[in-house]
């Protein structure tokens, strides 16, 4: 339509050229580039501290669990080890949660957060996870990483007197994430996703269009792979070939794995609430309700001992370790061993999310491969797609986050050939995870706490 003042009316423009040009914008500011910059820049120092903090935790859980048994005269730490080791670490994260800023960490039972890192919460993270890690805790070390990369760079953008905006607080604590979580994982990629899924980007629509583009590119991965190996024919494709034969998918290995994910998303679910009420628990007597959590998990470790023959450290770790023996040697774990894996390192996992700090990935990864070895006798059901379907579905139910639980497991196994059993796996055990009700939403805190924790 023509205006007689105006001349031709301007065409609608595309909301893809909307976005585009909003991106333009945004990377012609000063102020965004500014930022981008700095990014870069403290990506050098967070990765530094982010390895010798990983290097401390490794050296001290092996003086804790190798060096000061051997020096008392045992082989191998004994069946009680866990006790007064955890004892400690509930007095130290209990001290520490009451009385420093930031109350060394956000609890590990509600997820991962990007969000809320601070300078001043920098060493009661160090400290809690210091007490927690080298000393038996059931978790892993991704959560003080995300808020030590984001505190760090905080704490450069605050030496250098650069404004501080809440943009850039969000931007430069989401950077310093990424380059801590990176060192962990050994994948800048994975840190990426992770943070993009933590972070909330896209909101709920990021897992409405994420879950059916998953699901169904993991049905025609399947199919693509049981069409090709049928007719012998080959379509072009992007990839990479190595020398070695990974192993192939066949049908038994796709129903069973997509069974296997329902279980597991149940069961990972119920271990997740065990660790929320663990949390609510704690809230009301943070100092003695921390040590008596941490104990408790201790004697799970003890009784697992006693119960098999077996190392306390089986339950008493991160898993990461474990994770690699059973991996190396999944038929050195009878049937009893495995079950009983299971059943004490998941009651030690979920005291350990409510009471002490850490990051939920490496156990849940452990007990994840635990149950996919114990099924994989079933019948057409292999120990390497049987190991990945469980690690992606335990994965998708602890964190709920689909993508990246399937990008780190793929990471982890190193198997293209798994990739769509993996997807399947995750996208059920999530699905079936979030129909569940999902039990205590978070602990609530007195106005004191929230001070403290606010640094």
């Amino acid at each position: 339509m023509t205006d007689p003042k105006t001349g031709p009316a301007p065409a609608e423009e595309p909301e893809e050229a909307t976005e585009a040009d909003r991106l333009r914008e945004l990377l012609r500011m000063p102020a965004y580039r500014k930022v981008l910059v700095f990014s870069a820049l403290i990506g050098v120092p967070v990765s530094l501290a982010a390895f010798w903090f990983l290097v401390g935790l490794h050296e001290l859980e092996h003086v804790m669990w190798a060096d000061l048994p051997e020096a008392l005269g045992w082989d191998a730490p004994p069946a009680w080890w866990p006790l007064p080791l955890l004892a400690v670490a509930g007095v130290v994260v209990g001290l520490v949660a009451a009385r420093l800023p930031g109350a060394g960490g956000h609890v590990p039972a509600f997820g991962l957060h990007a969000g809320g890192a601070s300078a001043a919460a920098l060493p009661g993270v160090v400290i809690a996870a210091a007490a927690s890690l080298p000393l038996g805790a059931v978790l892993g070390p991704e959560a003080p990483l995300i808020a030590l990369g984001g505190g760090l760079a905080l704490l450069f953008r605050a030496l250098v007197r650069a404004p501080a905006t809440p943009e850039s607080t969000a931007l430069l604590g989401a950077a310093g994430a990424a380059a801590a979580i990176a060192a962990i994982f050994g994948n800048p990629l994975i840190a990426a996703v992770l943070l993009i899924e933590v972070a909330g980007v896209g909101g709920p629509q990021l897992f409405v269009v994420m879950l059916p583009a998953l699901l169904s590119s993991g049905v025609g991965a399947v199919v693509f792979t049981g069409f090709g190996r049928w007719t012998g024919l080959e379509t072009g494709d992007l990839s990479v070939r190595f020398s070695t034969a990974p192993p192939r998918l066949d049908t038994g290995d796709v129903v069973w794995s997509i069974l296997l994910a329902v279980g597991i998303g149940a069961l990972t679910h119920l271990v997740i609430a065990g660790g929320r009420l663990t949390a609510a628990f704690v809230a009301s007597s943070v100092l003695v309700r921390t040590v008596v959590c941490a104990v408790a998990a201790g004697g799970c470790a003890a009784l697992y001992a006693v119960v098999t023959g077996r190392s306390p450290v089986d339950v008493a770790s991160s898993g990461q370790a474990t994770l690699a023996a059973l991996a190396a040697d999944p038929h050195a774990w009878g049937v009893g061993a495995l079950l009983a894996v299971l059943l004490f390192k998941s009651a030690a996992y979920a005291l350990s999310l409510g009471s002490l700090r850490g990051g939920l990935v490496f156990p849940v990864l452990f007990l994840g491969a635990a149950a996919g070895v114990l099924l994989s006798p079933l019948p057409g059901f292999g120990v390497i797609p049987a190991v990945a379907a469980g690690m992606a579905a335990a994965a998708a139910a602890a964190l709920r986050l689909p993508v990246s639980s399937v990008a780190l497991v793929v990471l982890v196994l190193g198997n293209a050939e798994t990739i769509p059993v993996v997807i399947l796996a995750a996208v059920t055990s999530f699905v079936t995870a979030e129909l569940l009700p999902r039990g205590p939403s978070g602990t609530k805190r007195r106005p004191r706490e929230e001070a403290r924790a606010a640094g």
